[in-house]
């Protein structure tokens, strides 16, 4: 797969060269850089750390679901669309964004919306600050 942030001229001669050459069927996205491995691996002991040190709702809650809780949080904070649905068993579905696709400014302010969360509710969080920014 191929690969190419357009940085100037030169990278986007290469992309266009890239596209030239393509197969059929092969896909071609253009779009804002989306989160980077870094980031994905800051957030995750962010998660990791509300998991151990806090609870929702009265209960303690497994990593997974924290994410859950914080990027359907982070989405109502930031005024970005949010949908429930009723899902196929009849039960209740959050229908939220995927981290993986967005992008790094966005899953920036998701960091940083976690460690104030879990700071104003006395998470000590583990990885040091600014760590990644």
């Amino acid at each position: 797969m191929t690969r190419i942030r357009i940085t100037g001229d030169l990278a986007r001669q290469a992309a266009i060269r890239a596209i030239a050459e393509a197969n059929e069927g092969d896909v071609v996205r253009i779009g804002p850089e989306t989160r980077t491995e870094q980031q994905n691996r800051f957030l995750h002991p962010l998660l990791t750390d509300l998991a151990v040190q806090a609870q929702w709702m009265g209960k303690v809650r497994p990593m997974l679901q924290w994410k859950t809780l914080m990027v359907s949080g982070h989405a109502i904070a930031t005024g970005a669309p949010q949908e429930m649905t009723v899902g196929v068993e009849g039960e209740v579905v959050n229908l939220r964004e995927s981290t993986a696709a967005m992008s790094k400014s966005r899953f920036a302010s998701l960091c940083d919306y976690v460690i104030a969360w879990g700071v104003q509710n006395g998470v000590k969080f583990s990885a040091p600050e600014g760590a990644w920014h």
